[in-house]
């Protein structure tokens, strides 16, 4: 069996997987810095969704990259995080 590091190098050879791959980046950034905040707060996905009046697959969709959030949300789970929202564009 192939090791993952080999098989994302073999993957990202193809022009067109890498550019979505880099397009993707900013969006793996957020979603593992809000895992874990989240984690290290010790709070469950049913929590964090609590804390912002939402239902946990909310967060779960979030946390797999499959929600599109807005930025007034993000604010939203910031907060119930205890942190600073900062967006750039650079």
């Amino acid at each position: 069996m192939q090791s993952y590091k080999y098989f994302k190098a073999q993957l990202l050879k193809d022009k067109t997987i890498k550019k979505a791959y880099k397009e993707l980046g900013p969006e793996f950034v957020l979603v593992k810095m809000l895992i874990e905040k989240r984690l290290k707060q010790g709070l469950t996905q049913t929590e964090l969704a609590r804390k912002i009046g939402s239902q946990q697959p909310v967060i779960s969709r979030l946390e797999r990259g499959t929600y599109n959030p807005t930025i007034k949300f993000l604010h939203r789970i910031a907060d119930a995080l205890d942190a600073e929202l900062k967006v750039s564009i650079s």
